[in-house]
């Protein structure tokens, strides 16, 4: 390491000793509120450079789909490829309950539900079901379906503050909205392409949706292609009046946009309403709410190639397209790179009081921490010995929870003596062309692919593509092969 290196490494190592040292002497003299003082601490940059491993919650017989605290903080719910759902004491590393879901299939989800004393549990899973579990008074546990989808349901959100409302999508491509008093399932729409060109895909296989925590009446929903649509609850007819599929606003980095390559594994809405975005072979995007394309986008013709938006680094104040900038120049959002989302379907999360940090897991089996602000990259941490999929927040403390494709649950604190300095064997991904291909894809999508791609082949007035479509032919075969072998969502 050069001099400069360790010149910069020894300015913010003093920085991060002073920092704490004058917001104490400003509670001293009440220029900084407790509530303040305690935010700043939480937030502090020393903190996570100080995360290291609390504990390994080791109970699972399979990869971990799906860590999540609930409201209070002092229960973490987990579920995994082993059907079954484990309610932890993290701090004791203590099992509190375990029980089988009732799912036939890898546990995707598992969150509790608010304001129910811990005993109200949804799930979704790989075969598609959606259900609910109620913990009894003497700890047993009764289980019920509540809905389905037609492929596997990666996610659901539950309604900020509310016991009884959530949401789930699927690689269906359906959204549906649950409300737990009744039982009763609403298919709210089908999401679908914004045009033909991806005249093999009928629906869009989602793999993420996220709520809206300061308007629970926005959320959005993301998957097999390039962007997140938002919707207003609001504006759906519940006696089924009105189509409800059209969305109220479209996001999506500029340089993606027609990008056939692309897809979302990821969403998290932030306490500002920042709409965070983690694409498959790509990079994790901030949105604010004026980034929005409106609720009709113009047709799909990307503004730049992928190899130009890997060199875009980190600058989110450069203009649109020159074809765009001469009318209407936008700011384009943050980017988040050096992390790798090429296997499997990843979460992304805010992290800190105020989201002051963005989180994500890797293929590389390692914690990626940026600041939310400039995209630095400050932290990275061995985490699992393949893959890293979920990072989970702690809602109160600077905690985290972390999973992947190893069976166990690992807990990570602020405990460490030394701060933490970047690795230097850090790789920096740049994405590849062709990668993505739809791993989430259906049988009947992968049908419909091969016939778009058999007409390719034999289109008299395209001969200079049968080649490119024949090498394209054979990846889609062998990709879909390949991870039709895996039984885990989250398998590499």
């Amino acid at each position: 390491m050069d001099d400069a290196s360790n010149n910069n490494n020894n300015k913010r190592a003093r920085t991060s000793v002073d920092k704490p040292l004058v917001d104490v002497w400003l509670r001293e003299l009440g220029q900084l509120s407790t509530r303040n003082f305690a935010l700043r601490r939480r937030a502090s940059e020393d903190l996570v450079l100080r995360l290291g491993i609390y504990a390994k919650l080791d109970k699972h017989r399979g990869c971990v789909n799906t860590v999540s605290f609930n409201t209070d903080g002092d229960i973490l719910i987990s579920g995994s490829d082993d059907r079954r759902v484990i309610l932890w004491d993290w701090k004791t590393e203590r099992v509190k309950l375990s029980f089988h879901s009732g799912h036939n299939d890898n546990v995707f989800q598992a969150k509790i539900m608010p304001f129910t004393d811990d005993r109200s549990i949804v799930t979704c899973a790989a075969d598609g079901q959606v259900r609910h579990a109620q913990i009894l008074e003497r700890g047993g546990v009764e289980t019920k379906l509540l809905g389905k989808h037609q492929g596997r349901a990666h996610k659901l959100a539950i309604e900020p503050g509310s016991p009884h409302v959530f949401y789930t999508c699927g690689e269906d491509g359906l959204v549906q909205h649950f409300d737990l008093r009744t039982g009763a399932a609403t298919e709210l729409f089908t999401c679908r392409p914004i045009d033909d060109r991806r005249n093999y895909m009928t629906v869009v296989n989602l793999n993420a949706i996220a709520i809206d925590p300061r308007n629970a009446n926005l959320f959005a929903v993301a998957g097999s292609d390039e962007y997140t649509r938002l919707y207003d609850i609001r504006k759906y007819k519940w006696d089924g009046s009105t189509d409800f599929g059209q969305p109220a606003d479209y996001f999506c980095p500029p340089n993606l946009i027609g990008d056939e390559q692309v897809g979302i594994t990821g969403l998290a809405f932030s306490d500002q309403s920042e709409l965070l975005v983690s694409y498959n072979d790509e990079f994790i995007y901030l949105f604010t709410q004026d980034m929005g394309l409106g609720p009709n986008p113009p047709p799909s013709s990307p503004v730049s190639t992928r190899s130009e938006a890997s060199e875009m680094g980190s600058d989110h104040t450069s203009a649109a397209s020159p074809s765009t900038a001469n009318t209407d120049v936008k700011i384009a959002p943050q980017v988040y790179k050096g992390h790798r989302n090429c296997v499997t379907v990843k979460g992304v999360n805010f992290f800190g009081p105020k989201c002051e940090y963005v989180v994500s897991g890797s293929d590389c089996g390692r914690i990626f921490i940026w600041k939310k602000k400039g995209g630095e990259l400050i932290r990275v941490i061995e985490a699992d010995r393949h893959v890293v999929n979920c990072i989970e927040p702690h809602p109160h403390s600077t905690v985290l929870a972390s999973s992947g494709i190893e069976s166990d649950i690992k807990i990570w604190t602020p405990n460490a003596a030394d701060r933490a300095t970047l690795p230097t064997n850090i790789e920096q991904f740049k994405p590849k062309a062709n990668r993505w291909m739809h791993h989430v894809l259906s049988p009947e999508d992968l049908m419909m692919q091969l016939f778009s791609l058999q007409r390719r082949r034999t289109s008299p007035e395209r001969n200079d593509e049968n080649s490119a479509a024949g090498r394209e032919l054979l990846q889609l075969i062998l990709t879909f092969n390949a991870n039709s072998d895996g039984s885990s969502d989250d398998d590499p």
